[in-house]
């Protein structure tokens, strides 16, 4: 089922009261990006031993900005790659990550392009180990970066915000996904202490799922805490679960714990352990080292990662 044409005027209809455009103010854009390469052993756990790689942990450039409209209507892009400096090389070094044009005023913000579906963004930061081993995606559902997108973020009211995601769907065979989040607070933690979000995904890349992500400080550490229930849309694949993360900054050090663990219906549970040290080198520069361990009941694999690493922003 097809619900674009109706986005599309929903989109029309939020931006109709600033159709009164002045000269466009020149484009104003940005140029960023993350390096962020380890030396890595794995151990699978299949009668091999273990092996030792150079990995490139979700390495990315990108470009992003926009441009004023009106008063109170802009212009805004981002168009982002990762590419992998470890194994892969010619074409098959860049992949798209979010890529989208869209428009900000006092209604919020509307995108359409390549983006995170807001349940994906809803976690916040509780994830310590992102673009790592230990990151969420390896046992839960839900974090989806998809195409055929059309996002809108509300604006702030009091802290609390709201945002969804509609997916149209190129198969006639299958329906079109929505996801839908609201949270409460600031994810940095720097103008309140703590955050809160809830989010559902239906019919999004298979899956429905309804996720609750909250954490906050306690003296100088961060703890958080994240429940996840999730079904395939054909009534299979059933599973609960939930993320525990804590950490501690101290002088040039960040020292941090996550455990994870998805409770299947049929096949039994999966479960992390992941523990790791960064330090600070720089403002936008970090060495670091980890370790995680991976129960999977399911496939009775214990698979266990040991990494040390440089990353780079910019």
């Amino acid at each position: 089922m097809n619900k674009l044409p109706m986005a599309l005027s929903a989109l029309t209809l939020a931006v109709a009261s600033h159709a009164a455009v002045a000269n466009d103010e020149p484009i104003s854009w940005d140029i960023y990006g993350k390096i962020n390469v380890s030396l890595q052993s794995n151990d699978l756990d299949d009668g091999n031993g273990s092996q030792t790689d150079v990995v490139s942990n979700a390495s990315r450039f990108g470009i992003k900005g926009g441009a004023k409209l009106n008063d109170d209507l802009e212009v805004i892009y981002q168009l982002e790659w990762q590419v992998d400096l470890a194994d892969l090389g010619g074409s098959d070094n860049l992949r798209s990550r979010n890529q989208y044009i869209g428009l900000k005023g006092s209604f919020g913000e509307v995108t359409i392009g390549r983006r995170d579906t807001v349940l994906k963004t809803v976690q916040g930061d509780i994830d310590l180990f992102n673009d790592y081993e230990a990151d969420v995606k390896a046992l839960f559902e839900g974090e989806n970066r998809t195409s055929d997108t059309v996002s809108y973020y509300s604006p702030s009211f009091n802290q609390f915000r709201f945002g969804a995601t509609y997916i149209a769907s190129d198969d006639p065979a299958v329906n079109d996904g929505i996801s839908t989040a609201i949270s409460y607070g600031d994810e940095g933690l720097d103008d309140t202490s703590f955050y809160l979000g809830a989010a559902i995904d239906r019919e999004v890349e298979g899956y429905d799922v309804e996720r609750l992500v909250g954490y906050t400080k306690l003296a100088d550490a961060v703890v958080g805490l994240m429940w996840q229930q999730q079904e395939q849309v054909d009534g299979t694949a059933e599973a609960d679960g939930y993320v525990a993360s804590v950490k501690y900054p101290y002088q040039n050090f960040t020292f941090k714990v996550q455990y994870q663990m998805m409770d299947f219906s049929v096949d039994g549970e999966q479960d992390s352990i992941a523990a790791g040290v960064d330090y600070k080198l720089g403002s936008n520069t970090k060495v670091y080292t980890w370790y995680t361990g991976r129960n999977l009941d399911t496939i009775d694999v214990n698979q266990r990662y040991v990494a040390l690493g440089i990353e780079h922003k910019f």
